[in-house]
């Protein structure tokens, strides 16, 4: 066997697993439900290990402003994205806030957003990203938003994390299909050492989700099912997003062939 560790004749699959975008957006209402869960008595001051440029109080709101950002544009069928109303990077106001002001303020801005997107029509042309309807996308986009620092949380507090198979699938499919082409175009100094290196298997074991990502052009180009490639990783889906979101190690996972070129991947690749 090859460095995808498959025999010959294994069939590729097609897109399963979706959530359908009933289910995304009402996702954004339980991703932040469990998130506000772990927050009674949590001291918000302290640093947070994945992002350690922000305390838990302004990761938070890093989170609520995400959710009113995408709320905003959406109410007001904005025809593009518009960065100025994007409030999730200006936090070094907040601090000293209480958990028992942000809870509220968390699970009343996800409420909003889930209802906005269920008011629109999901292919709505509205603050759509790189051509695609908008309230499809952010529906998609804050849910994975949400889930990921759920986990920075649960991590800075020592609780336990998980996370639902078909939304962890979902999760990953999202960042090689948006995050890896956005590092591409936003940050092209950091992922020139990407292009012509070669190609990527990202292959869970418990969920029928396989990536094949192909680093020999100028951009990537990436393909669902199985694949030989040069170099693979395997194991449980939620290991694999922990992994590509670079908050946590390799180090567990299955990987077979140029584990440098992974390496290459997980370093220049950021979202």
């Amino acid at each position: 066997m090859g460095p995808s560790q498959a025999q010959a004749g294994v069939p590729t699959f097609g897109r399963v697993g979706i959530p359908s975008y009933e289910r995304r957006c009402a996702e954004i209402i339980n991703q932040t439900d469990l998130l506000v869960s772990s927050l009674n008595d949590a001291d918000l001051r302290i640093q947070v290990p994945s992002t350690p440029d922000w305390t838990l109080n302004q990761l938070l709101r890093h989170v609520g402003h995400a959710h009113r950002w995408a709320d905003s544009m959406l109410r007001d069928r904005l025809p593009e994205i518009d960065f100025s109303r994007n409030g999730a990077q200006h936090l070094s106001s907040y601090e000293g806030e209480r958990a028992s002001t942000l809870i509220p303020w968390l699970t009343d801005g996800a409420a909003s957003l889930a209802e906005v997107l269920r008011e629109v029509d999901p292919d709505e042309m509205i603050a759509p990203v790189n051509g695609h309807p908008g309230p499809r996308v952010w529906s998609r986009r804050m849910v994975h938003e949400t889930a990921i620092h759920r986990w920075d949380v649960c991590n800075a507090l020592g609780v336990p994390f998980s996370l639902d198979p078909e939304i962890a699938q979902d999760t990953l499919r999202e960042w090689t299909g948006l995050a890896l082409p956005y590092a591409f175009q936003r940050w092209p100094s950091e992922t020139a050492a990407l292009a012509g290196s070669g190609t990527v298997h990202l292959h869970a074991t418990d969920v029928e989700a396989e990536f094949v990502i192909d680093l020999t052009g100028p951009a990537p180009v990436v393909t669902e099912g199985h694949a030989k490639a040069a170099v693979a990783v395997r194991g449980p889906v939620v290991d694999l997003v922990l992994a590509v979101y670079r908050r946590r190690p390799v180090d567990g996972l299955e990987v077979f062939g140029d584990a440098d070129l992974l390496s290459l991947l997980l370093e220049h690749v950021r979202f």
